[in-house]
């Protein structure tokens, strides 16, 4: 059987021309791959960098595919590493506006829906694999309060309520900023390229449909 993988970037934000994480997205539409005995192919989608309509077009796409995994990609400028998150958080508090020209300030994400939930991708297992091939990569125990967390939260709470006799791996990774974009900022912000962020997404889709249970070594953060 082949496992259909969906994986999702968002567009542009901030008034930026490129996001690394739809770049990267974009150019694994189509993939098919083997790992063992476990065969794949991969869908893409892009989401908008807006309040509701991000997890709305999300939610769509989980039930036209029925996904075996499902990993939604963001940017984190800023950040040095890819960064597997751990946790989604229900809450919006964004610190600038979305595309939509929306700024929610704690706000829940769902009235409903309990205060967190944990991602259900080989976190740990991901991020192993990931510095094995010399990429920079780390756990996350925040996927920030603004459209990220947003879909990464209504990701879960969409598959938590999906009663089936396998449940979706889901998650959220962040990638970091391109080396154009962070050339283009008077704070030189850490960058990564994107032939590495590729590999980094594939890795991940290559790690998840192939290992069952999470590997337990240090990965929590002190602060």
């Amino acid at each position: 059987m082949i496992k259909t993988v969906l994986l999702t970037g968002f567009e542009p934000f901030n008034g930026a021309s490129i996001n690394p994480a739809w770049e990267a997205v974009r150019a694994l539409e189509g993939w098919e791959g083997v790992v063992g005995e476990h065969r794949f192919r991969v869908e893409v989608r892009q989401l908008p960098c807006v309040f509701g309509q991000a997890i709305e077009d999300l939610v769509a796409a989980v039930d036209e595919l029925h996904p075996d995994v499902a990993i939604a990609v963001g940017q984190a400028g800023g950040r040095p590493d890819i960064s597997v998150e751990r946790v989604a958080i229900n809450v919006d508090d964004a610190a600038i506006l979305d595309n939509g020209g929306q700024q929610p300030v704690d706000a829940p994400i769902a009235a409903e829906g309990p205060a967190a939930y944990f991602s259900t991708l080989p976190i740990k297992a991901i991020v192993r694999a990931l510095r094995e091939k010399g990429l920079v990569a780390g756990v996350s125990q925040t996927a920030g309060t603004f459209v990220c967390n947003h879909v990464f939260y209504g990701l879960m709470h969409h598959v938590a309520g999906q009663p089936q006799p396998q449940p979706i791996k889901a998650g959220f990774i962040h990638v970091p900023f391109l080396p154009e974009q962070a050339a283009a900022r008077p704070d030189a912000p850490p960058s990564m390229a994107l032939d590495d962020i590729i590999a980094g997404v594939k890795l991940a889709v290559e790690v998840t449909v192939s290992v069952d249970a999470d590997v337990r070594e240090v990965g929590g953060a002190t602060h």
